[in-house]
């Protein structure tokens, strides 16, 4: 498998005041291709369904898509996702400026911000 197929993910926890450096490899990513996709599939996983979105268990998820970091005109997008307030299912929001092709060049594609309201 090529390293088109692995993205790395930098867990925030922002309680424990830690970082960890985890890689997604295999199909999730060849099935969600990043962005959107990818980080609602997380949210999906690792989150459960009764949890309140306003709670410490929520995560807040910046992912970067495939073109992020490149020369294209979408290049500088990036996507956040939570477990939304309003409704109590993923919500998503697209951004662009710098924030997702410097999370990029930093060597990392998704960042995941754990606790702490």
């Amino acid at each position: 498998m090529g390293k088109i197929y692995e993205y790395q993910v930098l867990r925030v926890d922002l309680t424990k005041e830690e970082i960890k450096r985890e890689t997604i490899t295999g199909e999730n990513v060849k099935n969600y291709l990043g962005g959107r996709g990818l980080a609602s599939k997380i949210l999906y996983d690792e989150i459960d369904p009764k949890v309140d979105p306003l709670s410490p268990e929520n995560k807040l998820i910046y992912a970067t898509g495939l073109l992020t970091g490149t020369a294209a005109s979408t290049g500088g997008r990036y996507m956040v996702v939570t477990k939304g307030p309003l409704t109590g299912t993923i919500a998503s929001s697209n951004s662009g400026g710098f924030f997702g092709a410097e999370l990029r060049f930093s060597g990392n594609d998704i960042m995941i911000a754990l606790r702490k309201v």
